[in-house]
């Protein structure tokens, strides 16, 4: 057989991909960036008038067979799994998933509440559990599919007032080693993105204060803020048949920051 085309490795028509927390930023980016190179996409989110606001949006640009919105709780067993089977039904096999819904809270470690450590656990790492799970079950008896963890620099730095989030993070890098040593064998590939400083609604206040910026581009050696175009390329990548020999690997996507001291 011929060898494909480069433009094929990364072609992903025909293929249904489900984003959680894509109603805005980061997975909104993503979610558009796979639709761009031919996907089917699944929104997700909590925020039903966001939701349905960003599915209509991106339905004007591909079509309204293209975008589907199912808002449900990652963080809920019961209603993930729900979830996923009415999306199989009523949109198709999921070939693509991208973990992407988080939190973020940030107090210092004394003063932290059990409640607020446990809502950005639940919703950074126990989330990608559950739909990874109710996911790969899928793909599993199909034999093939593309799981990719939306990590985080502080899946191997840390920073003074986010413990929270640097556990989950951390702990999403090895969760991402484990499902890929599960499923590989299954003809799933497991990877994660870890972005570094990103400018976004969500770290706007960040971009504005003077001193952190300062910070930021002084430690990134790409000296600059990345946005949420950065991490596009490499999603579709790892959604695509060009990532196939690719597995539990954590792709920094960081402007250089986890590179150098």
């Amino acid at each position: 057989m011929p060898e494909p085309s480069v433009a094929a490795l990364f072609d992903l028509t025909g293929t249904t991909a489900l984003v959680t927390g894509s109603s805005r930023g980061i997975g909104r980016a993503l979610a558009e960036g796979l639709a761009g190179a031919g996907a089917t996409v699944v929104l997700n989110g909590r925020d039903t008038v966001r939701l349905e606001r960003t599915r209509a949006e991106l339905a004007d640009r591909f079509g309204e067979d293209r975008v589907r919105a199912y808002a449900f709780d990652v963080t809920d067993a019961a209603a993930v799994d729900a979830a996923v089977a009415e999306v199989e039904t009523g949109v198709g096999a999921i070939g693509v998933l991208v973990n992407n819904a988080g939190v973020q809270h940030r107090v210092p470690l004394v003063d932290l509440d059990v409640a607020d450590w446990r809502r950005v656990i639940d919703t950074d790492l126990t989330a990608a559990f559950l739909v990874g799970r109710a996911v790969a079950r899928g793909m599993i008896s199909r034999g093939r599919g593309k799981i990719v963890n939306i990590a985080s620099v502080q899946s191997d730095l840390a920073r003074p007032g986010i413990a929270p989030y640097t556990a989950a993070k951390g702990g999403l890098r090895n969760l991402t080693r484990a499902m890929a040593a599960e499923w590989a064998g299954a003809g799933l590939q497991v990877n994660a993105l870890a972005p570094g400083y990103l400018a976004t609604e969500m770290t706007q206040a960040l971009v504005d204060d003077e001193q952190f910026t300062a910070w930021v581009v002084g430690r990134t050696p790409a000296a600059r803020w990345g946005t949420t175009a950065d991490l596009v390329g490499p999603t579709v990548w790892l959604a695509s048949p060009a990532s196939d020999f690719v597995q539990g690997q954590t792709i920094f996507v960081d402007g250089g920051m986890t590179v150098v001291v």
